[in-house]
């Protein structure tokens, strides 16, 4: 077992490295002193870009700021998230004062958690927003104190974040009955995970199945929520198995479409394929605050689909698509040949599929794949 998790911090160690992470300090006037930070860049980051990421903001960062950006550069590398900036928030020597409330309102104590609370939303966001390229779209996490006081800033009237990853918290009193009425009420699409184990300190765990048992009452479209019980773990290895989970689970809009949704959805969409392609991806423009780039597998899933029902116009729709994205790549060439084929003009087929031995291979597309359509075409001649 331990050569096991050896292993799998190699992986996320060797991932880790194609991305640069920095260590900053910022002087806050809320606090009355300097804090440390560890910030992750995405993969080619470049500050001169028009690309903007979102922002994950980790509590406890001292500890948990590795794993989370272990697992995001790992899930985006593959597209299953978009390549983010991770911010960790140091707090092993201050831990207690940043986290604590007050004893009569259960909410930051003015000596304490108030500034700490002032801190992250009125300097550190705007900070980093300065300095880097961030969306709009935003995520806490927090593990034991850390996840009770992530919930503080659902109860903005405009809350700061939109994806809240919550482990094992170690709720203050009224927590659970006020979540419960606040996610009731949220007007915003709000993601919100929740996690304990097994073996998870046995106060703890009965407070948050507790409060899964609340949140699950909910009855708010708006409010997508996930909930994990891990087995065989505890209080600190839930965390390791929560983490891809929640990503999972707050971008699974984003992911590119595989099996399932191909036969669920795109298949038994009412509209053509190329219809469902692009409600796909404005609703991710909507949920989630920027615009992602039409990626490969999830045209080749729509061309699959158009043929499968014989769609003429989805695939003319399609081949324009790929033109306008993919000008330099053999992806142009290659659906413009497939929208040709299947309308029966197999010279304009054969135009474009040789056009594209000039082009960039793509991932799916190579130059023995347009040779192997170009003779197949002339030997129908």
């Amino acid at each position: 077992m331990n050569r096991i998790i050896l292993l799998i911090c190699a992986a996320l160690c060797f991932q880790i490295s194609g991305s640069q992470v920095l260590y900053e300090t910022i002087e806050s006037s809320k606090l009355g002193e300097s804090r440390e930070i560890k910030i992750q860049l995405p993969r080619n980051y470049d500050p001169e870009g028009d690309i903007l990421y979102p922002l994950i903001i980790v509590l406890d960062g001292d500890y948990m700021f590795e794993p989370v950006i272990g697992n995001t550069d790992y899930h985006s590398y593959w597209g299953d998230m978009p390549r983010s900036i991770v911010v960790g928030v140091n707090q092993a020597k201050t831990r207690d004062q940043d986290l604590a409330y007050a004893d009569d309102s259960y909410f930051p104590s003015d000596d304490g958690g108030a500034p700490f609370f002032e801190f992250i939303g009125m300097e550190l966001i705007p900070y980093i927003n300065d300095n880097y390229l961030t969306s709009n779209f935003r995520i806490v996490v927090g593990h034991d104190q850390s996840a009770n006081f992530v919930n503080y800033w659902l109860f903005k009237d405009k809350p700061l974040f939109r994806g809240y990853i919550v482990f094992s918290p170690d709720l203050a009193p009224e927590m659970a009955n006020r979540l419960q009425e606040r996610l009731s009420t949220t007007t915003e699409d709000t993601f919100y995970y929740l996690a304990t184990a097994d073996n998870d300190v046995k106060s703890l765990r009965e407070g948050v199945l507790a409060l899964n048992t609340l949140i699950n009452s909910v009855a708010n479209e708006k409010l997508h929520y996930r909930f994990d019980d891990f087995t065989d773990a505890d209080h600190y290895s839930l965390v390791g198995l929560g983490i891809p989970k929640a990503i999972n689970e707050i971008f699974g809009l984003f992911k590119p479409i595989n099996k399932k949704e191909y036969k669920d959805k795109l298949l038994t969409y009412e509209g053509s394929p190329f219809e469902y392609l692009m409600k796909k991806y404005e609703d991710i423009e909507f949920f989630y605050g920027f615009e992602k780039k039409v990626v490969e597998n999830d045209m080749r899933a729509v061309l699959a689909a158009a043929k499968k029902k014989n769609d003429v116009e989805a695939l003319k729709e399609l081949s324009k698509l790929a033109r306008k994205e993919y000008p330099e790549s053999m992806i142009s060439a290659y659906y413009a040949g497939q929208y040709y084929e299947m309308d029966g003009n197999m010279k304009k087929a054969l135009q474009n599929y040789q056009s594209g031995l000039l082009l960039e291979e793509s991932e799916f597309i190579t130059k023995d794949m347009l040779l192997d359509k170009i003779y197949d075409i002339q030997e129908q001649d």
